[in-house]
């Protein structure tokens, strides 16, 4: 007996491996799945776990050359990246991995959703289906961080603030996700924990169980107009259907997920070879906002829509909205469990996706370009500029502009659209009230206590009460 074939009967009399494959890999799968005209649309939810599989070889190799400490996290990723190909190649390989996974789980859900698959009798497979998605961009906003420069540091301040509006556990929340009362040292520890050790294991605990429900409950078939889904017959019918014309799924089934896998790891290797990982940008500096935080692509939706909201729904937009949205999605396959799944005869989920698509897709292109974005490029007031002005005017021109001030409010016409202009501000508000808002901090601009000394601030205040008088 050749020795191939006797490691795998040592292997396979202890470990049970022929079995496994014959349930796993024998098991029927509808017609469609297999078919050049349909099946690619079943290929989504295993692309999605070879990324994962793909994140982790990746993030095992940055973690043995990551230093998740706050003074030397930054310059170990910045070494990482500028040593040669091999750590620039990997980084670009995590970054865009970690993209393609929420692109192809996104794509996932809608087939799911739109083909209404989460039915009778997979309800709970869109309940582990929804809760990997907020795991994975959980993940991703925790990878924000681990960078350890402006935008991850920001971004996480922000977070934090949204967290403690929400009502009676803000202020937990708040600590919870600081590690504390300030972004530091153990912000970053507890990131670091998140992000390599925990929510991964959790990941692949709902993973395994999501898997464990589709080999039970088999794969979805094609949705058929005129045949709704009934809890009595449901079963009967699919059993009837394998039976009739169903397919193994290997390797009938399995070639076209190879195939899509293989193209979608190409993709993401060409990628980080030409166009290299995210910037890694400025390294963190608690005192200084020199803009306001660009977290990456994937949530800069919720970042434009925090930015054009409404004035007073703040709590609407930061607190219910997330929480709203989980729960119906949670909710959809419980009270909705039956009936067409067609999308001829399901018009109402057409539009819903249609709208969430739109929507997002909007805000996204609104996050980078829209007119509010903070304007990084506009340059000081000089004293020939403001003419006959006294000396401490145009130091706190300076200093509005060096403290970021003037990359979010526009005095004189030049300047940020993120906050109000500021031409008038002294004849609209008392310099008491001007003052308190830049010391304590108003709405979303960061409170400024440590940054400016009681000169500065009576400089900007002169530099204000200028800009009233020339703009009037």
């Amino acid at each position: 007996m050749k020795l191939r074939a006797r490691l795998w009967r040592w292997a396979d009399h202890r470990l049970g491996l022929g079995k496994i494959w014959r349930v796993v890999a024998k098991h029927g799968v509808p017609p469609e799945t297999t078919s050049a005209r349909y099946g690619w649309l079943y290929v989504l939810g295993f692309v999605t776990l070879g990324i994962f599989l793909l994140q982790i070889l990746t993030g095992a190799a940055l973690v043995t050359r990551y230093i998740p400490a706050s003074e030397s996290a930054f310059e170990s990723i910045r070494i990482l990246t500028g040593e040669g190909w091999s750590g620039r190649m990997i980084r670009g390989m995590h970054y865009w991995g970690a993209s393609a996974m929420i692109l192809f789980m996104a794509f996932h859900l809608a087939r799911v959703f739109l083909t209404g698959s989460y039915k009778y009798p997979r309800e709970a497979n869109w309940i582990t289906g929804v809760l990997l998605l907020v795991l994975v961009l959980a993940m991703g906003f925790t990878g924000q961080l681990l960078r350890w420069n402006q935008d991850g540091l920001w971004g996480v301040v922000v977070a934090s603030q949204y967290a403690g509006r929400v009502p009676f556990i803000g202020d937990f929340l708040k600590r919870l996700i600081l590690a504390g009362d300030v972004v530091g040292g153990a912000t970053l520890s507890r990131f670091f924990a998140l992000h390599v050790v925990i929510m991964p294991l959790m990941i692949l605990a709902l993973v395994g169980i999501h898997l464990a429900l589709v080999q039970y409950h088999g794969i979805s078939e094609r949705p058929v107009p005129g045949e709704p889904v009934e809890t009595a017959t449901y079963r009967q019918k699919y059993d009837e259907l394998l039976e009739r014309e169903g397919k193994p799924y290997w390797p009938d089934a399995a070639w076209q997920e190879m195939v899509a896998i293989s193209a979608v790891v190409l993709g993401i290797m060409v990628l980080a070879a030409f166009l290299g990982p995210r910037p890694l940008g400025q390294p963190p500096d608690p005192a200084s906002v020199p803009s306001h935080p660009r977290p990456d692509w994937f949530l800069m939706w919720y970042y434009a829509l925090l930015a054009v909201k409404p004035r007073g729904f703040e709590h609407a937009t930061m607190v219910y909205l997330p929480i709203v949205t989980f729960l119906v999605l949670i909710l959809l396959p419980l009270v909705r469990s039956t009936g067409e799944r067609a999308l001829s005869k399901r018009p109402i989920a057409v539009a819903a996706a249609a709208a969430v698509a739109l929507s997002l897709g909007t805000l996204t292109v609104i996050g980078y370009r829209g007119p509010w974005v903070p304007d990084l490029d506009t340059p000081p007031f000089t004293a020939a500029e403001l003419g006959d002005v006294p000396a401490d005017a145009a130091t706190g021109a300076l200093l509005f502009h060096s403290h970021g001030c003037q990359y979010c409010h526009a005095v004189m016409g030049r300047g940020g659209q993120w906050g109000p202009e500021l031409t008038d501000v002294t004849q609209r508000l008392a310099p008491g009230v001007i003052t308190e808002r830049i010391v304590k901090g108003f709405g979303e601009m960061p409170s400024f206590r440590s940054q400016l000394t009681a000169e500065e601030l009576a400089a900007i205040l002169a530099f204000l009460a200028a800009a009233a008088e020339n703009g009037s």
